[in-house]
């Protein structure tokens, strides 16, 4: 029984954001432009790993970007080894740049919610830490009612046995990640994390979830 716990520990081991190695055929969604885009709207999401969380929304129509970093803390110059070590009090977020007149923010928080587990605490999977918190950022009262109505809609849908854990929280500031980070899964689609947790969550986000997803 010992050799097998081991050897189960060590697999999951493995599924950790910060973890490295085999190829998928998938096409991964990449960000549409570089830099800002006149009258684009921005929100900005948690959701434990950011690489899972960037390509997420960068596969709906109607989003031209969603840049890894920083948010919900206090530190003014947040880094990777930082907010893992929880120094911070950031968790792991999302900066999503999108067409208002293409996809709403109703549509956004939809696919926020659909793309993992709200209700675990400080965590998502084998990803532990407030780091990995969940967390919706609103930046005014329209926002965070289109939030609270999800969370309501989703609390009496009866698809969870526990209660919602995700934070609504007034937006303040985004740090973007180390440049590393950005379009991680594209560029390493052969790391183990990738390869045994993005990859799987994404398809099952892509299987379950409406849309409108990119071709």
């Amino acid at each position: 029984m010992k050799p097998i716990l081991i050897f189960l520990a060590s697999l999951v081991s493995l599924s950790s954001c910060a973890q490295s190695t085999n190829k998928t055929p998938l096409k991964i969604p990449l960000a549409e432009v570089a830099g800002p885009v006149k009258g684009e709207a921005m929100a900005t999401f948690a959701q434990g790993c950011f690489w899972h969380s960037e390509i997420v929304f960068q596969s709906l129509v109607g989003v031209r970007d969603a840049v890894s970093g920083y948010a919900g803390g206090n530190d003014i110059a947040p880094s990777y080894e930082k907010v893992s070590n929880g120094e911070t009090g950031h968790a792991e977020s999302v900066q999503v740049y999108y067409d208002s007149t293409i996809i709403s923010y109703k549509t956004l928080v939809a696919a926020f919610f659909a793309s993992q587990d709200p209700t675990q605490v400080n965590r998502q999977g084998n990803d532990v830490g407030p780091q990995y918190r969940s967390v919706a950022f609103y930046r005014n009262e329209s926002e965070k009612d289109i939030i609270d109505a999800e969370i309501k809609r989703l609390a009496a849908s009866g698809i969870y046995t526990k209660k919602i854990a995700t934070q609504v929280v007034p937006f303040t500031k985004f740090y973007p990640a180390e440049p590393y980070h950005q379009e991680y899964i594209a560029k390493h689609p052969s790391q183990s994390y990738v390869q045994a947790v993005s990859i799987p969550d994404f398809i099952h986000f892509k299987a379950s979830f409406k849309g409108p997803f990119k071709n």
